[in-house]
C-alpha cells in the first residue's frame, strides 16, 4: 500500500453526496477558508489541483474548495497523532455541521480519523503497528467493527521476513481505505464502485501557506539532506525460493 492522506472537511449534510455534485470552488470563499484555517500564516496563490493528486500535499502547500454545503482542505498540518488535538479554531468552525479528519501514511502503516458533530468530538482513532493504539475516543463506527472483531487479520509474509504476528488485529491502511470510502465517498487503493466520488473530478484551488513561527523551507531542506546522509545508500533485497531475502546490487534490479 502506498496511500497517504491529510485532509479535513466540513459539511452540512451527506459529504460523499455533496462531493459528487462537482461544484467548482468558489474562489473568494475558498481563499477566506484558507485564511481562517491558517491565521497569521503567509498565504499566496499556487497552482490548482484535485482531490486525487493533492489529498496529502507537501509542506507549505494547501489545497481547498468551498461550495454550498462543503468546505474541504488538504494540508500536511492535519497529520496529527492525536486528532482530538486539532486546533480549537478549526473545531469551533464546525458548529452546526459535521467535521471529518482523515490522515494516513503508508511508510509507517499509520491511520488517524476523527469526526465532530456540531463542535463535539464523537469519534477519534489513531494507531500504527509501531506505536499501537495512540488514541481511541468514542464508540467505534459500524464500518470499524469487522476489523476489531478479527475479520481482517494480517497474515505473516515470509518473503518479507515476517515471522511474528502483526502488532494489531488488522492493517491500519486497510481500515483507512474503508473509513475514507464511508466518510468521504472515495478510496485511494481500495475497491472502486460506480457510485463513488471520483476524486479527480473534485477541483481544488492551491495555496502556498507558510508558518511564520516554523522553520524556513531552506532549514527544512537542510534537515532533510542531513537525514539522507545519515541513512546512507539504499539497499535492495530479492525474495528467494526458500522464503529468505538476498541482498542484491542495483545492477540486478532490471
Amino acid at each position: 500500500m502506498g496511500a497517504k492522506t491529510s485532509l479535513i472537511a466540513y459539511s452540512d449534510g451527506d459529504l460523499p453526496g455533496l462531493l459528487r455534485t462537482l461544484h467548482r470552488p468558489d474562489a473568494s470563499a475558498t481563499a477566506a477558508l484558507i485564511d481562517r484555517a491558517f491565521p497569521g500564516w503567509a498565504v499566496s496563490p499556487a497552482e490548482p489541483g484535485n482531490l486525487s493528486d493533492d489529498v496529502r500535499p507537501p509542506e507549505d502547500l494547501a489545497y481547498a474548495t468551498s461550495f454550498p454545503g462543503v468546505e474541504l482542505i488538504c494540508s500536511d498540518s492535519f497529520m496529527l497523532d492525536n486528532p482530538s488535538l486539532l486546533p480549537s479554531h478549526l473545531v469551533e468552525a464546525s458548529r452546526g455541521r459535521r467535521l471529518v479528519l482523515h490522515a494516513m501514511h503508508s511508510v509507517v502503516d499509520w491511520l488517524a480519523f476523527a469526526v465532530w458533530e456540531d463542535g463535539r468530538l464523537v469519534r477519534s482513532l489513531s494507531l500504527s503497528p509501531g506505536h499501537g493504539v495512540i488514541e481511541d475516543i468514542g464508540e467505534p463506527f459500524p464500518f470499524e467493527l469487522p476489523f476489531w472483531e478479527g475479520l481482517h487479520p494480517v497474515e505473516p509474509d515470509p518473503a518479507w521476513g515476517d515471522t511474528e504476528p502483526y502488532a494489531l488485529p488488522f492493517h491500519p491502511l486497510e481500515l483507512g481505505e474503508v473509513a475514507l470510502h464511508v466518510l468521504f465517498g472515495f478510496t485511494i487503493e481500495g475497491d472502486v464502485h460506480p457510485e463513488d466520488v471520483d476524486p479527480e473530478d473534485v477541483a481544488l484551488l492551491g495555496f502556498n501557506v507558510v508558518d511564520p513561527d516554523g522553520p524556513t523551507p531552506e532549514e527544512r531542506r537542510a534537515e532533510l539532506m542531513a537525514i539522507r546522509e545519515r541513512m546512507g545508500e539504499p539497499r535492495f533485497f530479492r525474495p528467494q525460493g526458500d522464503g529468505t531475502l538476498r541482498e542484491i546490487g542495483i545492477d540486478e534490479l532490471a
